[in-house]
């Protein structure tokens, strides 16, 4: 490595919106052939960081080199006409246009003033050949997995001859056998001598993948490590800025009485069916299986945001099955919803929006809602659940954890008797896990009944008092909290 001269030199880079100073002088040079892990919590700085190498946004302040020459790209297109490529979390294929369509999109090679497809598709064949990939560029890109989808982003960067690639949770929605392909991929990649920035929270992985790790905590760079084989609590103290004595806090006592009682219940495209479970006061129910066994839409449907054909929901003894949302918010039990982007938040309006929109009863009066009762409201929201933002900005400017953080704050304000999590942390670093796993432990200490689904076993099992786990939509069994572990539940999810 020393021996080397890097592809990508920063040098006191610097970014300010306003007054607010988001990266703090990073250096950083990422050589041929590695693997660059770069980690930090939500707000860290990684994504604007990347986001400069990438052209995407200008730096206040600081200087780049590439390839021993002065770096300033204006766009993400020169960018990437340099040769830097970057893979979004957020896969930005057109699963109508085939693959050798989403490859060479807006830059299509010509021949007498038309596409030259026979010229696209060997192009775009060369460049899945050698990611392993041994499919037809003419097929569409609707119905491919995940994983093949973002193998298919990174090839349209290997065709303009990337030598950088800045992958942002490259793993966050792939299953393991997807994930390891994708791994296999990144050594031929680095084989090739090409440079990788890996963005990601799953930080098991890291010592499969990266050969130096760089964390950075409140815009700036903390500590490097030489090599990715770092123990992940050495790695979280660093991320945080404090030692960790525990993942998981200690889980309350549920209280007597049973708050939300699920009977029978059975989805009318057969999601799940049959299902039956009873949550106590204070505790904290978790819902585990395999990916499709029918959580997500279990969840949908208690909170009233799908249909039911059978069964019931009972609130202390009392039938209230919701028909829609408005029904179970009325009856005291809210969604926080899977995807935040898209179901949780309103990414362009402000985070004082955001939580006055569920909460227009406290803060209207005779029908109109004044502008300083509503930031007066979303302020003390934003204090009480530690968002890190103002109330003015837009929710889309936060980081994930914060986003989270906004919606758990724009339902929990209303009080609810019941509280469903659908993956509450996925996509979510360490730090701001676990101020959202203190969130939910303070709920079961108020009495609320918490209903956590996750696809993280290890979470699953560090928050629940019980587990219920499911298999294609079927209820295969639900365990005590001293009966429950990763063979236990796998077990059950697998039947």
């Amino acid at each position: 490595m020393t021996t080397q001269s890097p592809i990508l030199s920063l040098r006191g880079i610097q970014k300010s919106y306003g007054p607010i100073r988001v990266l703090h002088g990073v250096d950083l040079d990422i050589y041929p052939g590695e693997v660059v892990a770069l980690l930090g919590e939500n707000g860290a700085g990684k994504s604007t960081l990347s986001n400069i190498i990438s052209g995407t946004v200008q730096p206040s302040a600081g200087e780049m080199t590439w390839l021993g020459a002065a770096y300033a790209p204006a766009n993400p297109r020169a960018a990437m006409d340099d040769g830097v490529g970057m893979i979004h979390q957020e896969l930005k294929l057109l699963p109508k246009l085939s693959i050798a369509e989403n490859v060479f999109v807006g830059r299509y090679p010509m021949k007498a003033g038309r596409v030259d497809r026979r010229a696209m598709g060997e192009r775009a064949r060369s460049g899945l050949k050698r990611l392993g990939l041994e499919i037809s560029p003419d097929r569409l890109v609707e119905g491919l997995s995940t994983g093949k989808q973002q193998l298919i982003e990174i090839a349209r960067a290997l065709t303009l001859n990337a030598r950088l690639l800045i992958l942002d949770e490259p793993t966050a929605a792939l299953g393991g056998e997807e994930t390891q392909l994708l791994f296999q991929q990144i050594e031929r990649l680095k084989a090739d001598g090409v440079g990788i920035i890996y963005i990601s929270h799953r930080l098991e992985e890291i010592r499969q993948i990266a050969d130096r790790v760089v964390v950075m905590r409140d815009g700036a760079k903390v500590q490097e490590f030489d090599s990715g084989d770092v123990p992940i609590r050495t790695i979280v103290e660093a991320m945080v800025g404090r030692s960790l004595e525990r993942m998981f806090p200690a889980l309350p006592t549920p209280r007597e009485g049973v708050t939300l009682e699920v009977r029978d219940l059975t989805s009318p495209t057969k999601a799940f069916r049959n299902i039956s479970f009873s949550v106590r006061k204070g505790e904290v129910f978790g819902i585990a299986g395999l990916m499709g066994a029918g959580r997500t839409e279990l969840v949908r449907a208690i909170t009233g945001a799908d249909p039911i054909s059978a069964g019931e929901i009972l609130l202390y003894g009392k039938a209230v099955t919701p028909r829609s949302p408005i029904d179970a918010i009325r009856n005291g039990m809210v969604l926080v919803p899977e995807d935040r982007k898209l179901q949780g938040v309103v990414l362009n309006h402000s985070i004082a929006e955001n939580i006055g929109y569920a909460n227009l009863g406290a803060i209207a009066r005779n029908g109109w809602v004044s502008s300083r009762r509503l930031q007066q409201f979303a302020d003390e929201c934003i204090r009480k659940f530690g968002v890190k933002g103002r109330g003015h900005q837009n929710a889309g400017e936060l980081s994930g954890g914060n986003q989270q953080k906004v919606v758990l704050a724009k339902w929990l304000a209303r009080k609810p008797q019941v509280v469903v999590l659908d993956e509450p942390t996925r996509g979510i670093d360490v730090g701001a896990r676990s101020s959202i796993y203190d969130l939910i432990m303070d709920l079961a200490r108020q009495g609320v009944a918490v209903i956590v689904v996750s696809s993280d076993l290890e979470e699953v099992l560090g928050v629940s008092n019980r587990i219920m786990v499911m298999a294609q939509g079927r209820q295969t069994g639900i365990l005590d909290r001293e009966d429950a572990n990763d063979v236990s539940v796998m077990e059950l999810a697998t039947i």
